[in-house]
């Protein structure tokens, strides 16, 4: 098993400035106004996945077609803004239901901030923003939306929403902190084929699938290294797969 003072090595060499540039955390940093920082964050994490260098490149595309003013492109929101805007599962009229739903939050019931902590106050967070989700998708949502928008009673690992949860409750410099109903100790790390894969190989992680109860057991075990700050491990896990591999 690695030792504590390895991954804390890794945690100082990686959780820095340079490491943002080549992830997609990197997207959400070009703004300063709280509400670009949440909607470019919560877009951002949807597209997450497939190759970084692709998928990065589609939101560069999306958010040129937003004018770089994500609160405004989503409070305005009307279905032709986007043409025909795709990436892999996700088809223009997945995207444009997304969009439109989060218009009704941010002009109805106060933005992704207020829906999660309601969520999290009901101890049903995931489920919660979902559960919003679905209930305003309409007809036209296809297999893209249900994809960018997993329902967590399936069991799935829920990457990219652990993931967005983290950059916006974490402390900088790599996340935002802006998210403040919740403490960081409760944070879920975001899982995914490498993170499993390493933190086997670390001796982190014993069970087989990459499911939510593999996230549970994972964030279990950086507990016992870091019980205010599990999820900061997230960057050793990066760093000791460049590093070590």
């Amino acid at each position: 098993m690695i030792t504590k003072d390895r991954i804390e090595e890794l945690v100082k060499k990686y959780e820095t400035p340079e490491f943002i540039w080549a992830d997609p955390v990197s997207l959400p940093h070009r703004f300063k106004d709280k509400k670009d920082i949440e909607i470019a964050g919560f877009i951002s994490s949807l597209v997450a996945y497939g190759s970084r260098k692709v998928f990065i490149k589609k939101l560069d595309e999306l958010f040129n077609i937003a004018h770089n003013e994500p609160y405004n492109f989503i409070v305005n929101f009307e279905p032709q803004i986007i043409g025909d805007f795709n990436y892999r599962f996700g088809k223009p009229e997945d995207f444009q239901a997304i969009f439109s739903v989060m218009k009704e939050l941010y002009t109805k019931d106060g933005g992704l901030e207020e829906l999660f902590k309601y969520g999290y106050k009901n101890g049903k967070m995931f489920q919660t923003v979902s559960d919003y989700f679905y209930s305003r998708a309409g007809k036209k949502a296809g297999q893209g939306f249900y994809f960018m928008i997993p329902d967590p009673s399936k069991g799935g690992a829920m990457k990219r929403m652990c993931m967005f949860l983290r950059w916006m409750v974490r402390k900088p410099p790599v996340d935002f902190g802006i998210w403040d109903f919740m403490p960081q100790s409760e944070l879920l790390i975001p899982l995914d084929v490498h993170v499993a894969r390493i933190s086997r190989e670390m001796g982190l992680l014993t069970r087989s699938s990459n499911d939510f109860k593999a996230v549970l057991e994972l964030t279990e075990n950086l507990k016992k290294l870091d019980a205010k700050d599990p999820v900061k491990y997230d960057f050793a896990m990066f760093g000791y797969g460049v590093s070590e591999n």
